[in-house]
């Protein structure tokens, strides 16, 4: 007689942790791909991986998509871990690689329909499903195309929906804008907006840092292995005390209010350039505000004010020596 094994459904924990690393390591030889990288994202959130090539980002989403084991320390998808649960784990969990297999004589329906029956979805559960996820990628007027006819931003929205078939708490993106156009950038970030909104938690890793800016809540920075920093852009630069840069338009005593400012710890690199008057602020914006208010308490003439903080990119320069393994 033929057993029929009917795999656990996608149910989702009440872990407000949807993915931990606990002092993970991964070595190959004497490379440590991944040297005791701790962190943890919030359900809902949006979590940025970034790094150069080489630095351990792919092994630790390899690692979490249970494709990899550790050379030690642990891994949790949901409140299950990496090790002990590796089944529990793959019903938690929508991994979209940064290369992946298309079958170029299936078109997108029968594709779907191929992971959404290996996940256990039947009947008319497995076809909502189906029609769910070509609706929320836009690919339902492509479901009877060939995927060898497809161009490579609806490849990247096919993976996705591939990923999302069995409905997973926590979703694994390893560089999914790559190669895709200005468009269909903006779509997948309207994408990965909205199922952190439906309450997914989502690792994204890009080398794209402009688009990571705008759709994460908070990021991590790896490099050789070791993470230098984690938490939000603004958490980041903070610790490091990165400097913002302050434009004043002063319509007269330009010179005069620059001497003024050199005077203040805060202030520094003060150049005047007509009526602008450009420096590099260290401190909150709270201090900013101060700043400007004892400015023009003291009679200068201040017609504008521009603050500008430093970008993920610039972030990224900081923390990182370019070094690779």
């Amino acid at each position: 007689m033929i057993r029929r094994v009917v795999p656990i459904p996608a149910v989702h924990s009440d872990h407000a942790v949807c993915i931990e690393l606990r002092r993970l390591h991964r070595f190959f030889g004497a490379t440590r791909a991944v040297n005791d990288v701790s962190f943890s994202v919030r359900r809902g959130h949006v979590f940025g991986y970034i790094g150069p090539n080489g630095a351990g980002k792919t092994t630790s989403m390899r690692i979490l998509a249970t494709l990899d084991l550790p050379s030690y320390g642990e891994a949790f998808v949901d409140g299950f871990s990496v090790i002990n649960d590796p089944e529990l784990v793959r019903h938690r969990l929508g991994y979209m690689p940064d290369s992946f297999g298309t079958y170029h004589d299936v078109n997108c329906w029968e594709y779907l329909d191929f992971f959404a029956r290996a996940y256990g979805l039947i009947g008319r559960d497995r076809i909502r499903r189906l029609r769910w996820v070509l609706d929320f990628t836009g690919t339902r007027g492509m479901a009877e195309k060939p995927i060898r006819g497809l161009s490579k931003g609806m490849k990247q929205r096919l993976c996705l929906g591939r990923a999302l078939i069995h409905d997973p708490a926590v979703l694994i993106l390893d560089e999914p804008a790559a190669g895709l156009d200005p468009r269909a950038r903006i779509e997948l970030r309207r994408m990965v907006g909205e199922l952190a909104a439906r309450g997914k938690t989502i690792l994204v890793s890009s080398h794209i840092l402009t688009e990571l800016a705008e759709m994460c809540d908070s990021v991590g920075i790896i490099e050789q292995g070791r993470l230098l920093a984690t938490g939000s852009v603004e958490e980041i630069q903070r610790e490091r005390k990165q400097h913002r840069e302050l434009v004043f338009r002063v319509l007269e005593r330009a010179g005069e209010m620059a001497e003024y400012l050199a005077a203040r710890e805060h202030c520094q690199n003060l150049i005047v350039d007509g009526q602008l008057v450009r420096m590099e602020f260290i401190g909150e914006v709270t201090d900013q505000a101060v700043l400007v208010r004892e400015l023009i308490t003291a009679g200068y003439p201040i017609a504008e004010v521009t603050s500008h903080s430093k970008s993920l990119e610039d972030v990224f320069l900081q923390v990182t020596e370019g070094r690779v393994q």
